[in-house]
């Protein structure tokens, strides 16, 4: 090893014992902390002395040198006493502890802190300020009091010298290890106290921002999924080698805060259906909102038939409609069974995923609640995917279990055709750009066999896809009204009252068609009769 990498490497040792012995030092007083306070099990369970760095503990807050500056503790029904231990955190700026139910004396060392604001910090407490100030300090402003500092130099200097020499040789010995197999190991770096530790989501699982941020190799290009109007989505790897995909939300703040968030991914988490995305974890930090989902191996029906690699299998007929079958089922679950109904607002082939036996499971659903939370149906945004939004939904911004009936419409047309709900390269044939258009347009000239996705090499019932065509149609009627509810869906895909809505439809049709006709020839009429009292004109005696 030459001399400048031997100094490279001896400041990055240096630099690493440095952040060590400080973290130890800070994790110590932390975890004083926790026993003082009495904490209970199931609380500040990360706060755990083994776990080197506590700048990734929950409720804690680093600076850029990885040195505690806050603590937020508020309303955690603490009932014990403060720790002197606290004042070896000589950085911290900021302690909340009100709305528990702590007693004895607040440490000499916190009096010494300017920015201290104990009527914020300590509010709904039984604290004394000190020997020098026995009054309660539940509203008390005063920062003086004593200036002695802990004398810790010497318990310092004993424990860095033995930590030190224990980095030493581990470090020594598993480069020395390294060095033999050749293994090159990656390092990541952390936003130190990134977690937000506000908000609990009952049973799901909290991960910590920096889990999700090696699980998705620092949220890598080369692991998104997909992207939607709520963000993208990355495929990532835990440490106990599960496969999950992290949903990272662009645009979450909302009127309602942390609290709304917390209701509305609660509401998610309760909707649990065969046909339903389940949620299993989350991760919160003052700018980022992370929701963690299983990975399904079989990505999403738009993947399987428009991007599959050459290799991977055609969805077959038969899968297709057990697709339809299984999404529709999904949705009327949330729009009929959950209270409050649930709106997808986004509903596409890209967001109905297929698990390791091509059984549709309906994602992404919520998160328009998650990103724009109202008291009411209306958003100060459109959500969605152009080719698959509701024209009222375009048009005024309110949306309703209809607008979900809409964009499931064209999801169906997608399985029969394979194509997207809007394609430019269509004008080139002198055909609609939108393919619920393009549909229409070949159902009028009895043509909708020259639709059908190629892929399937005719190993189907025309009969079926006929079928599901008109169930199509009817889910993408201009007005709201006239479309089915998603209970009514179901019931026509398993061959119940399709023909009769079916033969209502066409008689609107009809009717709307004939309109239109009659309307246009007017206008022709209208644009000859101009043109002949013109050349009447120009033609008579001068």
């Amino acid at each position: 090893m030459s001399l400048k990498m031997k100094l490279i490497f001896g400041a990055l040792l240096l630099a690493c014992l440095y952040h060590l012995v400080l973290s130890n030092l800070q994790g110590d007083a932390l975890y004083e902390l926790k026993l003082s306070l009495g904490a209970p099990v199931n609380q500040l369970t990360d706060w755990n002395p083994n776990h080197v760095d506590p700048c990734t503990w929950s409720n804690v807050y680093c600076d850029n040198n990885a040195q505690v500056t806050s603590i937020t503790l508020s309303g955690m029904n603490f009932s014990g006493t403060l720790s002197p231990k606290v004042g070896i955190l000589k950085t911290l700026t900021t302690l909340m502890l009100d709305s528990n139910h702590l007693n004895g004396q607040i440490p000499e060392r916190l009096f010494q802190i300017p920015k201290y604001k104990y009527e914020q910090c300590f509010t709904g407490n039984r604290l004394n300020c000190g020997r020098n100030f026995p009054q309660l300090c539940e509203s008390d402003n005063g920062d003086s009091g004593a200036s002695n500092k802990p004398k810790i130099g010497i318990i310092v200097g004993i424990v860095g010298g033995t930590i030190i020499l224990l980095v030493l040789v581990g470090l020594l010995f598993f480069v020395c290890k390294g060095r033999q197999k050749g293994y090159k190991r990656e390092m990541f770096v952390d936003v130190a106290g990134e977690v937000d530790g506000r908000i609990t989501f009952g049973q799901l699982k909290r991960y910590a921002y920096r889990e999700l941020q090696l699980a998705t190799d620092s949220f890598n290009e080369k692991n998104v999924l997909g992207q939607g109007g709520f963000g993208k989505v990355y495929k990532g790897v835990l440490q106990d080698n599960t496969k999950v995909a992290v949903k990272r939300l662009t645009d979450f703040e909302s009127p309602g805060g942390d609290a709304a968030f917390q209701r509305e991914v609660e509401m998610i988490s309760v909707a649990v259906h065969r046909n339903l995305l389940r949620l299993i974890g989350f991760c919160t930090t003052p700018s980022e909102r992370l929701l963690v989902y299983p990975f399904m191996p079989n990505l999403s029906v738009a993947y399987r038939l428009r991007d599959r690699k050459p290799e991977e299998p055609v969805l077959d007929w038969a899968t297709r409609k057990r697709v339809a079958l299984g999404a529709a089922r999904g949705l009327e679950y949330l729009h009929e069974h959950c209270n409050p109904k649930i709106i997808h607002r986004d509903v596409k082939a890209a967001n109905v995923l297929l698990d390791e036996d091509f059984e549709a499971v309906v994602g992404d659903f919520g998160l328009a609640k998650l990103v724009d939370v109202r008291t009411t149906n209306v958003t100060t945004q459109v959500r969605g995917t152009m080719g698959h939004i509701a024209p009222e939904y375009l048009s005024t911004g309110k949306s309703s279990e209809r607008t979900d009936v809409f964009g499931y419409g064209i999801m169906l047309l997608e399985l029969v055709t394979g194509q997207r709900a809007i394609d430019f390269s269509r004008l080139e044939e002198e055909d609609d750009v939108l393919l619920l258009d393009h549909v229409k347009k070949l159902e009028r000239e009895k043509g909708l066999d020259a639709i059908v996705d190629r892929n399937l090499n005719e190993n189907y019932g025309m009969q079926e896809v006929e079928m599901m065509i008109q169930v199509a149609l009817l889910c993408t009627q201009a007005s709201p009204e006239d479309r089915p509810v998603m209970s009514e869906v179901v019931r026509m895909l398993e061959g119940e009252g399709l023909a009769e809505r079916w033969e209502e439809w066409q008689h609107v049709e009809v009717t709307r068609r004939q309109e239109y006709e009659r309307l246009q020839r007017r206008f022709e009429w209208g644009e000859d009769s101009l043109y002949q009292q013109v050349a009447i004109g120009l033609s008579g005696g001068r």
